[in-house]
């Protein structure tokens, strides 16, 4: 089977643990042989009534030791098979984070959370089942019905075993006709699990949002469509994984009517004895196991490929941005250079014409209206992309020229969507160094000025925030974030309109708290109000995706164009909220 091949590089790797198991397996289908045997041979001891106790206590002693052996072979193939198959879990589940981890901005856009989460969870469920029951059924199934077929074959009667198969082959069609189709219906179910994954992980995600708008009926609604979608996906590959067995039964019941039948005129005819039919019969009984191992293995394998094609499509996935072979030895802070002639994402335009410097130090502001590409000016230089046409330098040499993680620990970045993981203020303030002390945290909320929030709370530092700080207000988070960048004190420190939540007061004293803190050292902030650029060595106008204005703010107010006519139309407004109160 083709999941096998697929797999056969972990069969390969926990080689001697699956030798083990199924060694041990394959001991347990010989041994479980022997107790239909004795049971005939004490049968037609008293059918000849010459049955001693000395021989009855043997054969009971015999039992014992091989209900004995059996319990511990048992255990044995349960811990070397089933126990092994977690162990592709882990190996899957370790090189799906780690490709998600180097996997461009591009990437995420493309495959949702909740489908991301699906391939982490019920997809390498599916193929650790396979990887241990799977495995299991094959092998015993395999063993145990080879080895009681040549046994009824050789050792009873050839001619009642070859009457008990003749059902067999038809067994064999029927499910393999039912494999195709679950294959199908599975494959169409675990595409409506991912969908559901998502909509779950958006409706939590967006539920404040969703309450503010009284959309709660609405959005009840939605999942209850989507709900029932993955509930009808399911139900048709359940219907199909549910006949597997009753197919099976079918055709071992008319075995069961073909062997009593042949069985009934061959004792009558003196050719077998009724113990050796109580035998075989028995020994039939052992073969229900393996034909209903065939349906959940074809079951079983055709679940683990569709997961496993499901797993491999996203780690075939390549990043957009790629590592440098051969990147430079080390990287130190410089001018930062931008000449970038075009930059297209997809099919829209989103940069052009793009030439500038900023010397070591120095601070930049970079403002616009919405969409005219500040961020994506950062995200550039961050290489969450890659410039097309043209270049940017950090100290005389391009930026792919460098490592990834040297250029990124170069840089402080504070998105515009921050994100805060759900532990303590301590602990996300300290992300980037969890040794850090807590007076080193404590001077960083300081320049960030929420040390005094922070302080305000019954549990100080040890607040915990909540999934994605859901306990603090918007300027709250936008300032824990800014010391989480900070307390890393980088080269570069980037700031992606990240006072847009606090009152100019707090933006004031954060700006202050940065030219002092920072000399020497390269700040980039971009901002909606102009306020917190105004003392920037360098400020950029965008408009379009192009560079329509430059200059200082004194240099930018004479230009008397858009930086000018906004930052007189802020400041008025300021003016007016401050004669309100």
């Amino acid at each position: 089977m083709s999941i096998i091949k697929k797999l056969w590089w972990f069969f390969r790797l926990e080689k001697r643990r699956y030798l083990i198991g199924i060694l041990s397996l394959s001991m347990v289908s010989v041994l479980n042989l022997i107790p239909p045997k004795l049971m005939g041979q004490v049968i037609d001891s008293i059918e000849i009534k010459n049955l001693t106790v000395s021989e009855l206590l043997l054969k009971l002693f015999i039992l014992l030791l091989i209900a004995f052996g059996m319990y511990i072979l048992r255990l044995i193939w349960r811990i070397y098979l089933l126990g092994t198959s977690y162990r592709l879990g882990k190996i899957l589940r370790s090189q799906l984070f780690e490709h998600f981890t180097k996997m461009s901005s591009s990437f995420f856009q493309k495959y949702r959370t909740g489908d991301l989460m699906a391939h982490a969870t019920n997809d390498i469920n599916s193929l650790t089942m396979l990887a241990g029951g799977g495995v299991m059924s094959a092998v015993d199934a395999s063993i145990t019905a080879l080895v009681t077929l040549f046994t009824m074959l050789f050792s009873i009667s050839w001619q009642m075993t070859l009457i008990a198969i003749i059902p067999l082959p038809l067994m064999v069609l029927a499910t393999s006709r039912l494999g195709r189709k679950n294959h199908e219906s599975f494959k169409a179910s675990q595409a409506a699990f991912s969908d559901l994954n998502n909509k779950v992980q958006e409706s939590v995600s967006g539920i404040k949002v969703t309450k503010s708008f009284g959309y709660q009926a609405q959005e009840s609604a939605n999942f209850a469509q989507v709900n029932q979608m993955t509930f009808d996906k399911n139900i048709i590959s359940m219907r199909y994984n549910s006949m597997f067995s009753p197919v099976t039964l079918l055709f071992v019941g008319s075995s069961y009517v073909l062997t009593l039948l042949v069985g009934a005129y061959m004792i009558t005819a003196g050719l077998v004895t009724i113990g050796s039919l109580v035998t075989f019969i028995t020994y039939l009984d052992m073969l229900v196991w393996p034909l209903q191992a065939i349906g959940f293995l074809f079951n079983i394998s055709q679940r683990g490929n569709v997961s496993y094609d499901r797993i491999s499509e996203l780690l075939e996935q390549e990043s957009d941005v790629v590592e440098n072979e051969s990147p430079l030895d080390k990287i130190e802070n410089g001018p930062i250079i931008y000449d970038i002639d075009h930059f297209q994402y997809e099919d829209e335009e989103n940069l052009s014409d793009i030439h500038f410097q900023l010397n070591k130090g120095e601070t930049l502001g970079i403002v616009g209206q919405t969409g005219s590409g500040k961020t994506t000016l950062l995200k550039l230089l961050l290489r969450q992309y890659d410039v097309t046409v043209g270049s940017i330098s950090i100290n005389g040499h391009n930026i792919k020229d460098y490592s990834l993680s040297d250029l990124r620990s170069l840089m402080g970045y504070v998105p515009q969507d921050q994100f805060l993981f759900a532990m303590t203020i301590l602990e996300n303030i300290s992300f980037s160094n969890p040794d850090l002390s807590l007076e080193q945290v404590e001077a960083a909320a300081k320049l960030a000025h929420v040390y005094a929030d922070i302080m305000a709370m019954p549990d100080g530092f040890d607040t915990l925030i909540g999934e994605k700080g859901v306990s603090l207000s918007g300027g709250q988070k936008q300032r824990i974030a800014i010391a989480r960048a900070m307390i890393m004190n980088p080269e570069i420190l980037i700031l992606d309109d990240s006072l847009s939540a606090v009152d100019a007061k707090t933006e004031h004293a954060i700006i202050d708290n940065l030219k002092e803190s920072r000399q020497q050292k390269t700040t980039i902030i971009t901002a909606h109000r102009l306020s917190a650029v105004v003392h920037s060595d360098l400020i950029l106008v965008m408009n379009k995706g192009k560079i329509v204005e430059r200059g200082r703010h004194e240099e930018l107010l004479a230009q008397n164009g858009w930086y000018a006519r906004t930052y007189e139309s802020q400041q008025l407004e300021m003016e007016e909220a401050s004669n309100e109160n």
